[in-house]
């Protein structure tokens, strides 16, 4: 039994849920989703009892452990959402506690970024494969309505063929040195960019594909350009705008047809379709011409209402990766979106950048 939108009980068919991390990120943006989804929480785990008891209690689950060892154990799970950080070394501890939790019998949704390397990726494939069990990794951009809204409209006849994709993202890219440094275990720069730099590459790897090479350059400050091949002819670019405002319009993403249309998404929450009205040139008193289907569109959300929509964990993807997730356990089929292959593209990226700057790099 769960309460829907409307807030009426519904009977609905559940998963049963446990959780392992109780950190400010899941607190503001995964376990509140719960409320919206078909999940029972039925355990959270955290290395401090203490919260562990404080999140057991704020949302409503049953139990409440330190070690997941003994969760997956006593508790009959469905499946496990795991939300942790890294080890000394700057590595994310995902691998480890997924293949666990698989061969414990539970499906699995986890934060990015999944891995530090595609070979980590691959044995969680591995496992997934032989157990069965399915993973859906936190990718959002992927799970991003105004995304998912954008590539709706390139898939439509009346767009064309898509043949440019822009982004600009405010991250630091790393130098070589500090990528080595960080492999050894001796500096912790290049973290930031294995967990920021799966957000535009998953959107990159959605909207376009995987690409096949990529070229880039770093300025002196950190900020750079990445261009990224395809064989079929596309060119993708991420513009990387470190040293710019993070207070407001920090992303931008853009995709042009080969039909005089484009795309434009604006800080992940307002889409333009803009079209080629019939406006000549030089010749027209005004500018009303051509019909509603010949000219611009644009959605936005307003925030004068308590919708669903015009919420932070609507707008940034999370309802619809864990509703995903949820689903797709009780469907008994892969998730859509957010798969350990997507996983491994995203990391595959990551691992290019490593070496170096002004070089073509095969993907």
């Amino acid at each position: 039994m769960k309460i829907d939108f409307h807030g009426k009980l519904s009977d609905v068919k559940t998963i049963r849920a446990g959780f392992i991390g109780c950190g400010s990120h899941s607190f503001r943006n995964i376990y509140p989703v719960f409320q919206f989804v078909p999940v029972e929480l039925a355990a959270v785990c955290d290395l401090s009892m203490e919260k562990a008891e404080a999140y057991k209690k704020q949302f409503g689950a049953g139990k409440a452990y330190s070690d997941y060892r003994e969760m997956l154990k006593k508790e009959k799970l469905d499946a496990v959402f795991i939300v942790t950080g890294y080890d000394a070394k700057g590595r994310p501890l995902y691998p480890k506690i997924a293949c666990d939790c698989m061969e414990a019998g539970c499906h699995v949704w986890m934060e990015k970024p999944p891995a530090a390397s595609c070979a980590e990726i691959e044995k969680m494939k591995k496992v997934s494969k032989k157990t069965g069990k399915n993973v859906l990794v936190g990718l959002k951009k992927m799970f991003f309505p105004s995304t998912r809204k954008a590539k709706e409209l390139m898939s439509t006849g009346d767009f064309g063929k898509a043949s440019l994709l822009t982004i600009q993202y405010p991250q630091y890219v790393p130098t070589v040195d500090e990528f080595k440094a960080w492999e050894k275990g001796t500096d912790r720069k290049a973290v930031s960019f294995l967990d920021h730099l799966c957000h535009p590459a998953s959107l990159l790897v959605y909207l376009f594909g995987m690409p096949s090479t990529l070229y880039y350059q770093r300025s002196f400050s950190g900020s750079g350009i990445a261009v990224f091949g395809y064989e079929d002819g596309k060119t993708a670019s991420i513009t990387f705008t470190h040293g710019a405002s993070i207070n407001c319009g920090m992303e931008r993403t853009l995709i042009v047809s080969d039909k005089s249309h484009h795309i434009v998404v604006d800080n992940n929450i307002r889409v333009l379709y803009h079209r080629n009205p019939p406006l000549g040139y030089g010749d027209n008193p005004d500018y009303f011409k051509g019909t509603p289907e010949q000219t611009s569109s644009v959605w936005e959300p307003e925030f004068s209402l308590g919708q669903l929509y015009n919420k932070g964990i609507f707008l940034l993807g999370y309802y619809d990766e864990v509703n995903e997730f949820a689903k797709s356990v009780l469907e008994d089929r892969r998730n859509n979106a957010g798969t350990l292959d997507d996983a491994w593209n995203v990391t595959r990226i990551f691992e290019a950048f490593k070496e170096g700057p002004g070089k073509v790099i095969k993907l």
